[in-house]
């Protein structure tokens, strides 16, 4: 178990859906992956407590103690900020993972900021199938230990009801605007059956 593993764990048990704490583990796994199918070792090319916070840490924003004002990526990177920083993390090092946090769903940027917030973002995009990383046997063996649960609808869910009481969080061009624009024009497609009124 990774040295990080009982924090991180204790506060994504207490604060998220099960389906996004698995989803946050095998992030951390996919991440660590990819890295080694690019050559890169934890130690050398980046440093592996860093990447297991913001793997494991990355959708913290999702939780109704952190549904602040902000996107759910930013409210997540200060609330993990806080936490490390609580931890004993020095400023440096927390703000590493911060910027992995807050652009996990930044694509074109995230590969751009240094190994941590590359791997951060190939882990998340791996765990949703969309990464360049093709193993059934590996897929099955992780999602065996941490099952999926249903993360698609339960994240979706997470960010859209957030954005849903607070549309500052879901801005034009984002992961959470385009959520929310998907969501609404569902809703417009296929409304909600009318009942006819009665009289008691």
């Amino acid at each position: 178990m990774h040295p990080g593993a009982a924090t991180a764990r204790d506060v994504l048990t207490r604060l998220v859906h099960p389906a996004i704490v698995n989803h946050s583990i095998r992030t951390y796994m996919w991440a660590v992956l990819a890295g080694e199918r690019r050559g890169m070792a934890a130690g050398r090319d980046y440093d592996d407590d860093l990447l297991f916070y913001a793997c494991s840490l990355h959708d913290l924003g999702t939780s109704d103690a952190h549904d602040g004002p902000r996107r759910f990526e930013v409210e997540g990177a200060d609330a993990a900020a806080e936490l490390l920083t609580a931890e004993g993390l020095g400023a440096d090092r927390v703000d590493e993972v911060w910027e992995a946090i807050a652009l996990h769903t930044s694509p074109h940027i995230a590969e751009r900021r240094g190994p941590l917030t590359l791997l951060t973002r190939l882990g998340v995009l791996t765990d949703f199938g969309e990464g360049a990383i093709d193993d059934p046997a590996v897929r099955e063996e992780m999602e065996r230990l941490h099952p999926r649960l249903a993360i698609e609808r339960e994240l979706t869910g997470a960010v859209v009801a957030q954005a849903l009481r607070r549309p500052e969080k879901a801005p034009l061009h984002s992961w959470p605007g385009s959520l929310l624009r998907a969501h609404l024009d569902s809703a417009v497609s296929h409304p909600a059956p009318r009942h006819e009124r009665t009289e008691a």
